[in-house]
């Protein structure tokens, strides 16, 4: 077994470090530099940071912040938010980010991941999926923070990523996140069961048992979670040891 990922997911607007519900009701939670620090001393494995207001002064500012993220941190991170061109990657691979993360942009323009995959190679393209459980069973992919409903189907669109050259997968169940309740295997098992690339797991962290679930369950390759590293309901070193008790093989 390869082993999992545990990847801490900030957040940023105006500079801070923040977190909600269901995407909404947002509440600060320190200083994104200093938190990946921290992370990085701590255990983790990987950083997401996702600029989630991304206007084009925020873009600006947001490159300079990932300057300095790059300066204190030992470890990889992804960077993601307000991507809508290959001159976006190429400035925030240059201001030292290892991955570049796109959502919007990629399924408002498709040849976009192809893009990336060619210039810079798949390893550097994160296709990041937030998507939303209907009525009628299907998981239908939101785009613009969440907030827009779009005609992709979840297992489609992820296939479509691969093929197109995405080197991971990020799904966001949109109906998990923030709540805490754990991940939602079912989908994350149907996507890792059919793609040939890695599958991040993200949404629904509130215990050490649902990081197990998402491993063992869901056949995620990496678990991604915000609230309980942000706010010290479960430490790195804690979880890495329970889910090495459980035979799951972390780093």
């Amino acid at each position: 077994m390869l082993a999992k990922r545990i990847i801490p997911c900030l957040d940023v607007k105006d500079g801070q470090t923040v977190k909600g519900v269901n995407f909404v009701q947002l509440r600060r939670a320190g200083d994104p530099v200093e938190m990946g620090e921290a992370y990085s001393c701590a255990g983790a494995d990987e950083l997401v940071y996702l600029d989630i207001t991304a206007s084009s002064d925020g873009r600006r500012t947001f490159t300079e912040l990932v300057r300095e993220i790059a300066a204190h941190i030992s470890i990889p991170f992804t960077v993601g938010g307000g991507i809508n061109d290959i001159h976006d990657i190429e400035r925030l691979l240059n201001a030292g980010a290892d991955k570049a993360s796109v959502n919007s942009a990629a399924i408002r323009n498709p040849e976009l991941i192809n893009d990336i995959a060619h210039n810079f190679g798949s390893q550097m393209c994160v296709l990041a999926i937030d998507a939303h459980l209907e009525d009628d069973g299907r998981w239908r992919c939101y785009v613009n923070g969440g907030r827009k409903a779009t005609d992709r189907e979840l297992l489609e669109w992820a296939l479509e990523g691969q093929e197109r050259g995405a080197g991971e997968i990020l799904f966001t169940s949109m109906d998990h996140d923030g709540v805490k309740q754990g991940y939602a295997n079912e989908a994350l098992a149907m996507l890792s069961d059919r793609l040939d690339i890695p599958v991040i797991a993200s949404g629904g962290a509130g215990t050490m048992e649902h990081f197990r679930d998402a491993f063992i369950k869901g056949h995620a390759d990496a678990a991604l979670a915000a609230s309980v590293f942000h706010f010290g309901e479960i430490a790195i070193p804690d979880l890495k040891h329970y889910l090495a008790g459980e035979g799951i093989t972390v780093r």
